[in-house]
């Protein structure tokens, strides 16, 4: 089973007699993961959160990653995110598999295809030093099927620039802030909107920025309501976040 949606077509399939409880067990009896030696896929990962399992490409070897997603798409997995991946490497994985790689953020998209994209999230950036970190939650975002709005460059020491984006910010379902420095632009945008933020702190700044912690502390400390914060650098985690929180039923198209 590919997805949520293959199972209940397979359920109906058993309700409507169609399809007899044999066959639905024999379909359903595939391994909910697929044991490669170096790692043990979670093929069942799509059906129980809605999207497959990520790849994350710092410490692996191209033939794993290659190994790893080939066993996803035969299973029938698209737009597999493999984060943190370098441009050598990508090259080799590219070989072995459709690849759609961007080496700014260094992220990759396996067996890309498209899909509809729903909602309105919103990538907003302190300043251009942030765009890697904020192109992997945006781009992470857009492969689970989201619409996404970037605006960046929009950091508090110009709050004018912000205040110039302010209908796409009081559309979005969800925004992600990502900022390092003193990482004030969280609170900002949360002082602004009615929906959640996602604060990202990054390691951009200077020495007593800690590598991102005083952002970092900066964004927790927020007095703002609804910011929650994700990990130094965690594009990936904000972007996923924010497509659980953009694809909640319920919420306008």
């Amino acid at each position: 089973m590919d997805n949520k949606q293959d199972v209940l077509a397979l359920l109906r399939g058993v309700a409507d007699g169609s399809i007899t409880p044999e066959q639905a067990a024999l379909e359903l009896k595939r391994s909910p993961f697929e044991n490669l030696g170096y790692a043990r896929v979670d093929t069942h990962r799509t059906v129980r959160q809605g999207a497959s399992e990520v790849i994350y490409g710092a410490g692996k070897t191209a033939q794993q990653i290659g190994g790893i997603a080939t066993s996803m798409m035969e299973n029938g997995s698209h737009n597999i995110l493999v984060t943190r991946l370098d441009e050598e490497k990508a090259a080799q994985v590219a070989q072995m598999v459709p690849l759609d790689y961007h080496p700014l953020p260094r992220l990759g998209i396996i067996n890309p295809k498209p899909h509809p994209m729903v909602g309105s999230i919103v990538v907003a950036t302190g300043g251009t030093s942030d765009m890697a970190v904020a192109e992997e939650a945006a781009l992470t975002a857009e492969a689970l099927g989201n619409r996404v709005t970037r605006i960046y460059d929009v950091g508090v020491a110009g709050l004018h620039r912000l205040l110039a984006s302010l209908d796409e910010l009081m559309q979005a379902r969800v925004v992600i802030a990502v900022a390092g420095m003193e990482g004030a632009l969280a609170s900002v945008v949360g002082g602004l909107v009615d929906c959640p933020v996602i604060a990202v702190p990054t390691s951009v700044g200077y020495g007593a920025s800690f590598g991102g912690l005083a952002a970092l502390l900066a964004m927790l400390n927020s007095c703002a309501s609804g910011c929650s914060v994700v990990n130094i650098d965690n594009g990936f985690g904000a972007g996923f976040l924010a497509s659980r929180i953009n694809q909640m039923e319920g919420l306008p198209q």
